[in-house]
Formats: C-alpha cells, sequence, structure tokens
C-alpha cells in the first residue's frame, strides 16, 4: 500500500530538551490515522515538522514520497497546495467573512475569476453541512462547531487527498463532537481522503481512526485499535484502560452504541 506520510529517524529538540528520538512513522493511502500523546510529549511539534513549518534537527519527512525537508521554499509551497490542514482553534481570520476565509487557498494557489471562486467555496461550504446563510458571517458570529467546519471547508478548498486535522473537536460539546466525527468519516469514504489528526478524545479514536500512533519518550508506538488498547506501556494503559476509558464504556452500553 502506498505511504502517503513517512516519518524517519525524526529528532527535534529545543535547547537540551530533545522532543523526539528518532522517531519512525507511517500513515498509508486511505488511512485515518490518530496521534494521541501526554502534554509535553510532542504532537503539535511533530505536525508542524510533517506540515514543513519547521525544520527537524535530523531525519527525514517524506510527504506523498517526497523528502520536504531538503526542499527549497518554491517546492515546499507547491507541496504545501496539496494538502489541507484545520488547527485547534479554527485559525480564521477575523476581519474576513466565512466564504472569503475558504477562497484563501484559492486565491494564493489558482487563478480563477471571482464568480468562479464564489461558487467554489460555496461548493466547500455545502459540502461540510453549512448553507448560504452562513457565507456572508464572520468568525465572531459563528458557533464553535460552525467555526471547526468553516476550517474544515478551507482544508478542503484546493481539493486535497491528505487532510490534517489538529484536535478537531476540542471545545465541542458531546452532540457536536459527534457530528463532526461523521463529518469526517462521511468526507473521508466520498472523498477518498487520507486524514492524520491529533486528538486526545476517545470517542473521536474510536469513531473515526484505523490506527493509532502514541507518543511515549520522544517516540512513537503504532497498532490497531483493537491492538493499542492492550498494550502495557504504562501511558498507554492509563490511557485506554483508566476511568475515562471505563466512563466511556459505560456510557457505549447504556446508550446502545458499540466500540
Amino acid at each position: 500500500m502506498t505511504a502517503m506520510v513517512e516519518v524517519r529517524g525524526l529528532v527535534n529538540r529545543f535547547g537540551r530538551q530533545t522532543v523526539h528520538r528518532n522517531l519512525d512513522m507511517t500513515v498509508a493511502e486511505g488511512e485515518v490515522f490518530g496521534i494521541v500523546g501526554g502534554s509535553g510529549s510532542g504532537k503539535s511539534v511533530l505536525l508542524r515538522t510533517i506540515l514543513g513549518l519547521q525544520k527537524p534537527n535530523a531525519g527525514t519527512v517524506l510527504l506523498g514520497g517526497r523528502d520536504i525537508t531538503r526542499m527549497s521554499v518554491g517546492e515546499l509551497r507547491a507541496v504545501k497546495a496539496g494538502y489541507g490542514v484545520t488547527f485547534q482553534q479554527g485559525a480564521l481570520f477575523s476581519s474576513l467573512n466565512v466564504l472569503q476565509n475558504v477562497q484563501l487557498p484559492m486565491v494564493e494557489h489558482l487563478q480563477l475569476p471571482r464568480r468562479t471562486l464564489d461558487e467554489l467555496a460555496m461548493l466547500k461550504l455545502r459540502l461540510v453541512g453549512l448553507g448560504p446563510d452562513a457565507a456572508r458571517k464572520f468568525p465572531s458570529q459563528l458557533s464553535g462547531g460552525m467555526v471547526k467546519r468553516v476550517a474544515l471547508a478551507r482544508a478542503l478548498a484546493l481539493d486535497p487527498k491528505l487532510l490534517f486535522l489538529d484536535e478537531p473537536t476540542s471545545g465541542l460539546d458531546p452532540i457536536g463532537a459527534q457530528a463532526f466525527d461523521e463529518l469526517v468519516v462521511y468526507l473521508h469514504r466520498e472523498l477518498q481522503l487520507t486524514v492524520v489528526m491529533i486528538t486526545h478524545d476517545l470517542d473521536t479514536l474510536f469513531g473515526t481512526c484505523t490506527r493509532v500512533g502514541v507518543l511515549v519518550d520522544g517516540k512513537m508506538i503504532t497498532d490497531t485499535l483493537a491492538g493499542i488498547v492492550h498494550n502495557p506501556q504504562p501511558w498507554i494503559h492509563a490511557y485506554f484502560q483508566g476511568q475515562r476509558a471505563r466512563q466511556r464504556e459505560t456510557s457505549q452500553r447504556e446508550t446502545g452504541h458499540g466500540a
């Protein structure tokens, strides 16, 4: 199976602190790959490195088989047009309305007339479940769930096959989080996306991911969900078998939903 993301021997240091120690990670085409880890484990640093936003001290990062750690600025710009990304707080521009926010990647990378830009942006908004009434609103007028959906529409603006999501359900209530999870599953299936997400939400992990990578001691332990829940490593055991996990299992049984 084709690898969409390959990380080999990754090292990231900040002063005397080593965040990643020869970290390896592979995400195959068509996967939904979840990344979890404790506070300070380097999840955000890993994402920034994979996105080409910072250079590692050592190692390689390949997106679609191309090593981005050795690319020029111009080459990296072209690669960035091939993936979509949402950040934890949405990262919408407050001075732009929803339609303009979604159009930003199109304006940067495509030469299209205004009417075409408007039509394409409206198409992306409908894709994430937002109607025409949302298009002229500004970020300050949106609910948390709507902000997440607008950010997702913008991430899909250039029809990427690779999508990165940073804590996609953070700050949402359980109903909103479940609806967003279902949207991700739908888009993954219909658009044939490869998805890499950082999340701390067990429901999101079990509801969307095919495999999970856990950051522990600067490295990554990777397995299927069925396999990772039985890993004896202390942090992994506490995360997947601890009180939160037991509460989730109890809630699933009471509502009649499976894992």
